[in-house]
């Protein structure tokens, strides 16, 4: 192996391989992170941000699955080697004779009786072993096989192209043997047959293998002990695979990254839909009909066979082989599609099936975190590792995941397609099909009225006499609409198995725009109040009043206008939580379709419990992670972990001592006590002296200075007094001033220009030293953007972020936390959720800068309030360490200069 190997403090510890000689404490973090998993903890885990976190977590996981298989695999010669001795004269129990019958077992049972069956689970172990082993052997030789003999690459992708051809000229063939057949029998053309919602057989729910057919036995191999690593983003994914492909653990490794249909859907005619929503449903789909096409040619005497579409790469052979490709070389998400295209191989249902036989399994956090989702990807975490990386925002993330909102307008519009659906194919529904819109209708009739409206009148025109936002249990929100009647788990099932909200998709795309041909004037009839309600919707929507077609390109759009029943099947998935775990928000506004319906859930540690429950081991990672209390009470303790099962690992930086400045300044040049409170910030003086701290510092600082602030509102505020006031051109003097965007899309030119700025500024040397960005504290800058070297010098935090308290749902959360959790250090649970809320995003911003062992930057928190000793500690330690507090200005000025004239002089 390349670079160094680390070993354990102690001479008999692990050995861990690593690219290149690691430091310390990334020695310290692989010998933790091993410990952890060899002892079954969960593990809180903290590493900044340039410490090679991802190497860490990659190099001692993986040294620990290596010696977990290997002790495993001499365990397993040791049971078996009795077996090839041919010492198997032992097992019969016959052999102990009838004299010993008498003799008693501790249980009361006869000895002979316990021997045999202690020798019966021995030997069902060994069979079980051996029958391990041979799959195994045949895993292994296949997959050397496919790495060793380019040729079966090859003979695979022409017997791919055979087929296509062949089916392409059976095609032709049809069309040929099909032309003068007349139709005039059918009362729908084949594209509608497939609109029809399909006999409804039973609720309750079959066992169903994910995508297998009756014969893919081969595909269930052994689910060996693998480590999943799920991450937030895609890039993020990506990244950590280009990490694992670099380490000396990337050659012999089985991986597999998991993402959604948008990410490795490769049938272009799928893709165009857009929304995942509909990707989704339409995959499913095809698949349906893949399945049902026997059944169909069984029935073909007896009826006209529908014409179905079927997924082209939905092919069982090629998948085989994608998968084989995909464990015998680490391949990352960009990859995995591009093999897919080529093989003609569905990378989303390939990559499945090698979940079983993989490694380690890459994939984003809703598919692990979100039981239903888990289940139908066919991740089992019975005894497996789980290593949740980027996890600041964890408690968050879960409580989204399992949250919803639909607005009045996608109620009444959803009501609306389904009656004119039912109209429409009334005569060809089954019973049980009918039985099931209605109930859809009548709980959609229901939501509109918890907001003040009537379903079949335009919600845009219908003015809500009492707006505000009330908060209602589950109970009584079920109770007041008066559907506590209905079993939703029954309703939720069906919207699932029946794809209704695919098929009402389709009906809106071919009758809800007013362009589609329609063939008869009583179909006109029939379809043109969908046509003119769905477009008084888009009108009432649209701030300029022009017609457009309801069903446009954009993701948002399609959800709303085109298929909204999707959204409500997930805020009718959201009512089956329990009473106690969450609340429903109504939120009447001025009309009805402004108005919405949120469900917000309280409890994210009943989600969390499956999965701590299950796993041998789960290690919760981040570059910050404090404050840590919130990960032990509200998630850990909540979802029944043992505190003696909890670990906590936090390491320093790479970074020298002298390398980082962080003061806390209590006041400024003027002697203004700083103290940002909702009050106070807005009070002229305070601005102003925010401002001459600013050109201050903009005086001795180098390059790039970051500044965020508590909100956009605030930022904009504070910029126009400083524009009043002329401070700004005083500090466009020495920085260009740049502000962060509220558009997504816009974020990435603004840096780059600010980037540009701060490289043209140095190489001139002139009075203009950098640029100021001005961002804000949970906005596009503040997580996942690098502001090294140059780019962040200083980094400032104005005041304490604290969230809007007045905010319903914090308000509720804070009252759950009240009545649940136990007062923490004399506080109560509210309060402290409040601080931990703020420093959270507060560590996350000041985290921007320091990004490898040889960057240096100052960190300075305006605000006199980050020395009490509370908030002083919830700083990641790292920082504290090294933080001063300076009462007053000139002593920090004086420090800050220093510290940033020494720099530069080393340089």
């Amino acid at each position: 192996m390349e670079g160094g190997e680390a070993a354990a403090a102690d001479a008999g510890g692990p050995r861990f391989p690593f690219p290149y000689t690691p430091y310390l404490i990334q020695e310290q973090f692989m010998a933790a992170l091993y410990g952890a998993l060899e002892a079954g903890r969960v593990g809180i885990f903290e590493s900044p941000t340039g410490t090679g976190k991802s190497l860490s977590l990659i190099c001692g996981a993986l040294a620990w699955l290596r010696d977990f298989e290997r002790k495993k695999q001499e365990e397993e010669a040791r049971l078996l080697a009795p077996e090839e001795s041919g010492q198997e004269g032992k097992e019969c129990p016959a052999s102990a004779g009838a004299g010993h019958a008498e003799s008693q077992g501790t249980a009361g049972e006869p000895d002979w009786v316990t021997a045999f069956v202690q020798k019966k689970e021995e030997r069902d172990l060994v069979d079980r072993l051996k029958e391990e082993q041979i799959r195994r052997k045949k895993r292994e030789d296949r997959l050397e096989k496919i790495r060793n003999n380019v040729q079966l690459k090859y003979a695979a992708k022409r017997k791919r192209a055979e087929e296509d051809e062949t089916k392409r000229l059976l095609q032709l063939s049809k069309e040929v043997l099909s032309e003068g057949a007349g139709d005039a029998l059918e009362q729908l053309d084949h594209n509608e047959e497939e609109l029809i919602l399909a006999e409804y057989e039973s609720d309750e729910e079959k066992k169903v293998v994910s995508g297998l057919e009756e014969d893919d036995d081969d595909l269930e191999e052994e689910h060996v002990t693998k480590i999943y690593y799920c991450s937030r983003t895609h890039s993020q994914l990506s990244q950590f695979v280009r990490e694992v492909q670099k380490s000396p653990f990337g050659k012999d490794t089985r991986l597999v990254s998991l993402g959604s249909r948008q990410n490795l859907c490769v049938n272009e005619e799928v893709r165009r839909l857009g929304a995942l929503q509909l990707i989704n449903d339409r995959c499913m789909e095809m698949q349906k009909n893949k399945h049902e096409k026997k059944s169909d040619e069984e029935n073909e005497g007896k009826k006209r066979r529908v014409s179905r579409t079927i997924c082209p790469f939905y092919s069982y052979e090629q998948m085989q082989f994608l998968r084989d490709e995909v464990l015998v070389e680490v391949k990352d998400i960009e990859q995995l599609v591009a093999l897919g295209r080529e093989t003609k191989a569905c990378p989303y249902y390939g990559s499945r099936y090698a979940i079983s036989a993989a490694q380690l399994v890459v994939l984003p956090y809703q598919m692990l975190l979100h039981e239903r989702t888990r289940n139908a990807a066919g991740i089992k975490l019975k005894d497996q590792v789980v290593i949740i990386d980027e996890a600041h925002n964890l408690i968050d993330t879960i409580t989204c995941i399992h949250s919803a909102e639909v607005s009045g307008s996608q109620l009444c519009c959803a009501h609306s397609q389904l009656l004119q659906y039912m109209e429409r194919y009334r005569k060809r529904l089954k019973a049980k099909n009918l039985m099931y819109i209605k109930q859809i209708l009548y709980l959609l009739e229901r939501f509109v009225a918890m907001l003040g409206g009537n379903v079949n009148q335009n919600p845009s025109c219908q003015a809500v006499s009492q707006t505000g936002a009330v908060l209602k249990s589950i109970n009584d929100f079920l109770f007041q609409s008066h559907i506590d009647n209905i079993n939703l788990f029954k309703v939720q099932r069906y919207c699932e198995k029946s794809l209704i909200s695919r098929k009402l998709f389709g009906f809106v795309e071919r009758y809800g725009s007013p362009a589609s041909a329609v063939k008869s004037n009583k179909e006109n009839q029939k379809l043109s109040g969908l046509q003119n309600f769905l477009l008084t919707l888009q009108q009432g929507a649209d701030t300029e009043g022009a017609p457009q077609s309801p069903v446009v390109e954009t993701e948002r759009d399609q959800i709303q206008t085109a298929s909204p029943l999707m959204q409500i099947e997930g805020f009718l998935s959201a009512l089956t939580n329990t009473n106690q775990d969450g609340r429903v928000i109504i939120n009447r506004q001025g009309t009805v379709g402004q108005s919405s319906l949120k469900f917000l859930l309280l409890n994210p540690a009943v989600h969390f419990a499956k999965v701590v429950e299950e796993c041998r081991a789960v290690i919760i990672a981040g570059g910050t992670m404090q404050p840590v209390a919130d990960f032990r009470e509200q998630l850990l303790s909540c979802a029944g972990v043992d505190p003696a099962r909890v670990v906590e690992f936090s390491c320093g930086h790479v970074i020298p001592p002298e390398n980082i400045l962080p003061i806390i300044l209590c006041s400024g040049p003027s002697s203004q006590q700083l103290e940002f409170t909702y009050l106070t910030r807005n009070m002229p003086q305070m601005m102003d002296e925010t401002g001459r701290i600013l050109c201050n510092l903009c005086n001795v600082v180098p390059g790039g200075v970051v500044c965020f602030f508590p909100s956009y509102e605030y930022e904009k505020q504070i910029y126009a007094h400083w524009e009043k006031t002329g401070l700004l051109t005083r500090l466009a003097v020495k920085k260009k001033i740049f502000q962060e965007p509220k558009k997504a899309n816009q974020v990435e030119q603004v840096l780059v220009e600010y980037a540009k700025c701060i490289k043209r500024c140095s190489q001139a040397g002139g009075q203009m030293t950098g640029a100021l960005l001005l961002s804000v504290v949970g906005g596009k800058m503040s997580e996942g953007i690098n502001f090294s070297d140059d780019l962040g010098r200083c980094v400032i935090m104005v005041g304490m972020p604290y969230p809007n308290i007045k905010s319903p749902e914090l308000q509720e959360k804070m009252t759950w936390l009240d009545k649940t959790m136990p007062r923490a250090a004399g506080q109560p649970p509210s309060k402290v959720l409040i601080e931990n809320l703020c420093m959270k995003a507060v560590n996350q911003s000041i985290g921007r800068a320091i990004r490898h062992q040889k960057d240096f930057a100052s960190i300075l928190l305006l605000d006199h309030r980050y020395a009490r000793p509370a908030i002083f500690n919830k700083l990641p330690q790292w920082i504290r360490e090294r933080t001063q507090v300076k009462p007053a200005f000139g002593a920090a000025f004086a420090e800050l200069r220093k510290f940033h004239r020494g720099k530069l002089d080393a340089l």
